[in-house]
């Protein structure tokens, strides 16, 4: 038997935060959308940890009259995300490297808007319209070791919550409960984040992953964010995620953008078996 192959697929990571990036920027979103790559069956499949490449979810370029390109974004549960930050920064990357946009300044569309990125000092960068419908205190009971819980939307909505230990939370637990809470119509992340020797601290618990995730980009946003309401945070705040690199986010109260800068980095290119045995 001779083995063909027929989809060329780009493997990233952005703080262990992982994808499969698929390039049809020579396509518009439409005709994208309907093909068997954008079905939530197919993602599932290449998402499998197991039985498939394993990602956290899939970004598919695309053409765009509003930018340089544009991503759809799906989770590995094969749902549609209106943003993912390490995505984002993932997408900056691979975007400069294969002269979709300049790495001194590109633009891209997402369900969420038009974003702007850069490399920076070698890192990716993108900015974020502040995040939306702040709240710094929620009527959610506190467990014990928690501090305070508050709520923002930064493209997708985020709950974060404010603990004395981040490595003792049981996060299959308590991010699960707080992920479906029902005063979250849609769902929301749930962000836990706490101040240890190293600095800040972030593990997040990600709807459509259903699971903890190694880093989320836009639950930094948002924490980052709340973190300077419950006046804990400055202009720029770092925070180490359970893989154990940094996010960065640059923001300030009456700001007009923040910004997110972390790992944005290829794993491996590979392809995909034209018969694929399904």
């Amino acid at each position: 038997m001779t083995l063909r192959f027929d989809e060329l697929f780009y493997k990233m990571t952005g703080s262990g935060n992982d994808f499969l990036f698929f390039d049809r920027s020579r396509l518009p979103a439409e005709e994208v959308e309907r093909s068997e790559l954008a079905s939530a069956d197919r993602i599932r499949a290449l998402c499998a940890r197991g039985t498939g490449v394993g990602g956290d979810g899939i970004v598919i370029l695309h053409q765009s009259s509003a930018a340089d390109f544009g991503i759809l974004y799906f989770n590995s549960d094969g749902s549609r995300a209106s943003l993912c930050g390490n995505a984002s920064l993932c997408t900056t990357r691979l975007a400069a490297a294969l002269g979709l946009g300049a790495a001194s300044g590109m633009s891209f569309e997402t369900d969420a808007g038009v974003l702007r990125a850069r490399l920076s000092d070698g890192l990716p960068e993108i900015d974020f319209d502040p995040p939306s419908g702040v709240q710094a205190d929620i009527a959610i009971p506190l467990l014990s070791g928690e501090r305070r819980i508050g709520f923002a939307t930064a493209g997708v909505p985020h709950v974060v919550v404010l603990v004395d230990d981040v490595a003792a939370v049981d996060l299959a637990a308590r991010g699960r409960e707080l992920r479906w809470h029902p005063d979250f119509a849609a769902g929301a992340n749930a962000n836990f984040v706490g101040r240890g020797p190293e600095g800040w601290s972030i593990r997040t618990f990600e709807r459509g992953v259903e699971g903890e995730t190694l880093a989320c980009g836009t639950g930094a946003v948002a924490t980052a964010v709340l973190l300077e309401a419950w006046g804990q945070g400055g202009a720029t705040t770092t925070l180490r995620t359970a893989s154990g690199q940094p996010l960065t986010v640059r923001t300030a109260t009456g700001q007009a953008r923040v910004s997110l800068r972390g790992e944005g980095r290829l794993v491996f290119r590979g392809e995909l078996p034209a018969d694929r045995g399904d």
